[in-house]
């Protein structure tokens, strides 16, 4: 097992790929907080895992909420005694709206959840990462995280924002045994859609541009592969990357 005895904390767990996320990293022997504003849905994923002889807990967590983030990393610690992991999946979409449509709201309703939800998160583990020498971080991004042609001005810039967060948490802390990456899923079958809401036309005219060329649409386990290679031992020499599972959608541009 890639991750026996390890602690690790999934946001956005109830569904998609969080949900993949929890369940390989649980059936590869760690100990998974799954979180999500979604209890419920996190519930059924943690009774899941356990009776399928995995350790999980569920914790209720809207990650635009500082407390409830400090809550879902203080229940880890509570729990199981320690955190190994952060993996900071939850997200999501805007409108597609451009810039000159986009709504205050809106925005910083995205920078909440996306953003400043990732950026409370890794502040909150940091100090329990140095205490133990060692911690893994990773960041679901996405190809609009380098992307200008796969959403809407809020989203594409929230996600370019992770993409920082990541390499600079990477660089800051490669001499404190900490690691920091991200991955860059394209299209991919999860429910992010359902945070959609009076789309732009003209954004997702436009966003059509590059969507007729994606080569076939991911399933949640294949990001969860590569999630638990970035949170295992055998990526022990990836550091502050942004690795790219989009089928090779964004390799030709």
């Amino acid at each position: 097992m890639h991750l026996q005895d390890k602690v690790a904390v999934v946001t956005g767990a109830a569904s998609g790929m969080g949900k993949s996320i929890a369940e390989l990293y649980a059936k590869e022997g760690a100990k998974v907080i799954v979180s999500d504003l979604n209890f419920e849905g996190a519930k059924v994923v943690a009774d899941g895992i356990n009776e399928s002889g995995g350790i999980a807990t569920a914790v209720k967590t809207n990650v635009a909420d500082l407390n409830d983030i400090n809550t879902m990393i203080d229940t880890a610690v509570s729990e199981y005694g320690t955190l190994d992991i952060l993996v900071n999946n939850a997200g999501i979409m805007d409108n597609m709206a451009p810039i000159g449509d986009v709504d205050d709201q809106k925005w910083d309703l995205i920078f909440d959840v996306n953003t400043k939800g990732v950026m409370r998160a890794i502040r909150k583990a940091i100090p329990i990462f140095l205490e133990k020498g060692k911690g893994v971080i990773v960041n679901i991004a996405s190809t609009g995280g380098f992307s200008g042609a796969h959403a809407g001005a809020a989203y594409t810039a929230s996600k370019h924002a992770v993409v920082g967060i990541t390499k600079n948490t990477g660089f800051m802390y490669a001499q404190k045994g900490i690691r920091c990456n991200a991955i860059a899923p394209g299209a991919t079958m999860t429910n992010i859609g359902s945070t959609m809401a009076n789309v732009d036309e003209f954004g997702a005219l436009r966003t059509k541009v590059t969507q007729g060329v994606i080569p076939r649409v991911g399933q949640p386990e294949e990001i969860a592969k590569v999630a638990l290679f970035l949170a295992s031992d055998e990526s022990s020499f990836v550091n502050g990357a942004v690795i790219a599972a989009d089928a090779g959608w964004t390799a030709g541009f």
